[in-house]
């Protein structure tokens, strides 16, 4: 018998997409993937791979050259590896600045910079300056920034890469409690094998020269997902599995190296 219930539509779907550089780069060839809501999906790959070209592409900070993508034109929220706030700016100021970019009304914006920041933990540094914060508490802002604006989509491009392990795991758990409670389809571009297993319902896999999808894997842990699942010998093993791909990722990419060497 057919399941009668609807299908759920897409959040991001990238179909055959392909993208060079003005420099001959070849940064992304003929790359199909479907997210669908409320998936974490993480990309993990060699350096040049493509993964942060790619989630520009979804963004809509890059257009692709050949290839279609969809997605919904708004309620996209975009985290950067650096926190990118102004240092002139208090907390609350950072994170208005999308909205009054928007010209939402201002007796809007106190409201929603409110709620943003009390999402993250960061109510208590409102009026604080960037430079008064902690590396974790400047990407909790610019978590709070991105989502000031209500989105259905997530998008993070390393964004705990600078962090240390104890930073790091602490806002791991933060994006999975923020990504339930919210309902959010992320997308999560890391080199961390580790917290591309932690965080997502699924691993995709990504080589080099040009950038390609090579492998997907799901993650079958089920949510919510706490700090003791790092020390079960499940996840241990789950880790090994996925870094094998990734050495598997690497391994193409050098071949393609050598290969457009050799045509030279």
């Amino acid at each position: 018998m057919s399941d009668p219930r609807p299908a759920a539509v897409p959040h991001v779907v990238f179909d055959r997409v392909s993208k060079t550089y003005p420099s001959g780069t070849r940064a992304l060839a003929d790359v199909s993937l479907t997210v669908a809501p409320g998936e974490v999906v993480s990309l993990i790959g060699p350096s040049g791979c493509g993964k942060s070209t790619l989630l520009r592409i979804a963004a809509g900070l890059e257009v692709a050259d050949t290839g279609a993508v969809a997605r919904p034109e708004r309620d996209i929220g975009f985290v950067f590896q650096d926190p990118t706030l102004m240092p002139w700016g208090t907390v609350a100021d950072n994170v208005a600045l999308p909205l009054r970019f928007a010209r939402t009304p201002e007796r809007d914006i106190a409201p929603r910079v409110a709620a943003a920041l009390a999402r993250v933990g960061l109510t208590d540094a409102a009026a604080a300056y960037p430079r008064e914060l902690s590396g974790g508490m400047r990407m909790r802002a610019s978590i709070a920034r991105a989502l000031v604006t209500r989105p259905k989509i997530l998008l993070l491009d390393e964004p705990f890469a600078a962090l240390d392990e104890i930073g790091r795991f602490a806002l791991d758990l933060e994006l999975l409690r923020l990504a339930a409670s919210e309902g959010l389809t992320v997308i999560f571009v890391t080199h961390s094998v580790y917290e591309a297993v932690f965080l997502s319902s699924r691993v995709v896999v990504m080589a080099a020269g040009p950038g390609r999808i090579v492998a997907e894997t799901p993650i079958a842990f089920g949510i919510p997902r706490d700090e003791a699942l790092r020390d079960r010998a499940d996840f241990t093993a789950r880790c090994a599995e996925v870094s094998a791909l990734l050495r598997d990722a690497v391994a193409a990419s050098a071949g393609e190296v050598d290969r457009d060497a050799a045509t030279r």
